[in-house]
This record gives C-alpha cells, structure tokens and sequence, in this order.
C-alpha cells in the first residue's frame, strides 16, 4: 500500500510540475519585446553591421557595413550596380534600407524583406531572438531553402 501511495504521489508530483512548466514557458517566451530588435548589430562573422529600427507598426534595417559593399578602401561603399531598377544603378549602399516589412508575431519577426546588394536579389526574412543573440533568416520561397546569421550588438 506503501508503494502504491508513494507512486501516486509521485505521478502527482510530475503532474503539478509538467502543468507550471507548461504555464510558465508562453510567459517565458513573451519576455522577448518587440523592441529587443531594435539597435545595432554587427554579424558574429564580421561580414555585416546593421541598424535596426521602426518604422511605423514595421522594423526595418539599415546597411551600416559589409564587406562585399565596400570598395577595397575599406571606407567607400560601392554604388548599387547589381540593382533590378536602373534607376537605382546608381545610387550609394550606404545606409540603404535593406530590411523592410519585418513585423512582431509573437516571439518573433516574420514577413520581411531582405536586399542583397551585392546580387541584386530579393529575399524573404524572418528574426528571432535567442538569450542576446539576434537570429536572420534570409531565404527564398520557404524557411527551409535558407541562412542564417547571427549577430550580437555593438
């Protein structure tokens, strides 16, 4: 009867925890702000500085740096030759808006759009946040064809 008791308290006891735990990780997850986003960032790899801002009920990113828009100076950023509007052609990247469209679902960003000015092409975007890290994704048609990079602020 011993045994019988004590087990049933145990399975109540890992009932109890299993019911806080699922309480507790919606709220745990909502601790992200949907302005946690917003600031600069630099790639971990240091191929990219970015800043995140808003605009409107949208965030939005800034190229600041990244090393295949710069001329070998190191200094100039190149013009935006690869765009699919001539009339873009010549236009400076620097301070570009190349993040657009990013909205807050959540515990996360989705929707948005990605430029990569050193082909000229389009791409999907979402961004999460992991502990301090912020997480990019850019990808074309689904999540799954993608990449990503993460970042850290500077």
């Amino acid at each position: 009867m011993r045994t019988l008791t004590a087990s049933r308290r145990s399975l109540l006891l890992a009932a109890f925890a299993m019911t806080s735990l699922a309480a507790t990780g919606p709220a745990l997850a909502q601790q992200t702000s949907q302005n946690s986003i917003l600031g600069r960032w630099a790639a971990d790899d240091g191929s990219v500085k970015l800043e995140m801002f808003k605009a409107g009920a949208e965030f939005r990113a800034h190229l600041l740096f990244g090393n295949e828009i710069m001329e070998s100076d190191n200094t100039t950023f190149k013009k935006d030759a690869k765009n699919p509007d001539p009339a873009l052609r010549s236009r400076s990247l620097q301070n570009i808006v190349f993040i657009q469209g990013l909205k807050w679902d959540g515990g996360q960003w989705s929707g948005g759009l990605l430029y990569d000015a050193s082909s000229g092409r389009t791409y999907r975007c979402n961004v999460e946040m992991r502990g301090s890290k912020m997480l990019l994704r850019g990808y074309l048609g689904i999540s799954l064809l993608g990449q990503t990079k993460e970042f850290h602020r500077y």
